[in-house]
């Protein structure tokens, strides 16, 4: 049997929510959205709080839950032809992405919105051996946007965005797409995530992960049972001792 010195061969990491606080701007665009359809009066906070049940699923699903939510169906579906889509989920998205693009043109607004440990431990790792990727729920269009606003463009060896998946996560499609285009296994893969649906979908592909919480992550990491003692981040201060143990954790094989 042989010890390996250096199990993770690649870092993944997730963007909303992980490198960038574009989760909270995404609720807010939802919640701004939701107050425009809504048939009685909301406040952008009652729609934060709901945002949190549904962190790190798809537009179908977000939609869908806070449609149902808040009762925003009948305004919605009044709204079809204008975006000229033809479900009322749809509607509700268009209007959403209206007030979440604005944001996505004020790169002070972005890079203002960075997790500063998340992006410490970025740079630290872009001097390691390590490969390097990102895989996350947004479309590439909005991704390509947010990592430009960053300095980031170009330092992912691979990018996997919503487009490139049939199934977004829990499903571990996702994590599985990027280990074999960065050409590793991914059980020697490190993902770095902060919603429950990504832990679920890195697991569910075998790699190693961190879950660092956020304000809108932390109550349904908390109730994760998969998530492997030691690897929620509660303080992010932590988080680069955490990913250097896990970074030199061995592993025995035959």
């Amino acid at each position: 049997m042989t010890l390996l010195k250096h199990n993770i061969q690649a870092v993944v990491f997730d963007l909303d929510g992980t490198l960038v606080k574009t989760e909270q701007l995404k609720a807010r665009s939802y919640a701004q959205a939701a107050i425009d359809l809504c048939p009685y009066a909301i406040t952008e906070q009652d729609v934060l709080t709901a945002f949190k049940d549904f962190v790190g699923l798809s537009r179908y699903d977000v939609a869908k839950g806070l449609m149902e939510r808040f009762s925003l169906q009948d305004k919605a579906r009044a709204r079809m032809k204008e975006f000229g889509v033809t479900s009322p989920w749809q509607a509700y998205v268009q209007l959403r992405l209206q007030h979440y693009n604005t944001m996505l043109a004020d790169e002070t607004l972005i890079k203002n919105n960075c997790w500063p440990h998340t992006m410490h431990l970025l740079e630290f790792l872009r001097q390691s051996d390590v490969k390097l990727g990102l895989a996350t729920m947004s479309y590439c269009e909005q991704a390509t946007r947010v990592l430009a606003a960053l300095g980031l463009t170009g330092v992912f060896a691979s990018v996997v965005t919503r487009d490139d998946v049939e199934h977004g996560k829990p499903d571990p499609e996702m994590y599985t797409l990027i280990a074999k285009e960065l050409e590793v296994p991914a059980g020697r893969m490190l993902v770095i995530e902060d919603s429950a649906a990504g832990v679920m979908a890195a697991l569910a592909a075998n790699a190693a992960v961190i879950a660092v919480a956020t304000p809108f992550t932390k109550e349904a990491l908390l109730s994760l049972p998969a998530l492997p003692a030691g690897h929620l981040v509660l303080d992010a201060s932590t988080l680069m001792d955490v990913a250097k143990r896990a970074l030199a954790a061995p592993v025995v094989t035959d």
